[in-house]
């Protein structure tokens, strides 16, 4: 059972980044999955969930209007775009799965990909 984030780089202010989420050994029919970040010296914290059985999203104030998760089961994969991108946006984002409830809650999250680095700088 595998996560593999993908698609983190350097990028300028305002601008945009796809972040891409491979899941292996498993398909993505958990009840949810999600995305999160990490910045230096800060906790965890959510950034979006995709409900799999309704495709229904969540996301936190600060990111609503700017991220979009989806999903593409042929390829079980899933996506974050993020736009307008701005330097506290810098951190490692990481995707994970629950198999309890769609949530914005890291701990109820299971499984767990390895992180990709997300800087935004000019």
């Amino acid at each position: 059972v595998q996560l593999q984030a993908s698609g983190g780089g350097l990028v300028q202010p305002g601008g945009s980044l796809r972040l891409s989420c491979a899941a292996s050994g498993f398909t993505l029919d958990r009840p949810a999955i999600g995305w999160f970040r990490q910045a230096p010296g800060k906790e965890r914290e959510a950034v979006s969930c995709l409900s799999t059985n309704n495709d229904i999203t969540y996301y936190p104030d600060f990111v609503k209007g700017r991220f979009t998760i989806s999903s593409d089961n042929a390829k079980n994969t899933v996506y974050l775009q993020m736009n307008s991108l701005a330097p506290e946006d810098t951190a490692i984002y990481y995707c994970a799965v629950t198999v309890l409830h769609p949530t914005l809650l890291p701990g109820f999250y299971t499984f767990w990909g390895q992180g990709t680095l997300v800087t935004v700088s000019s």
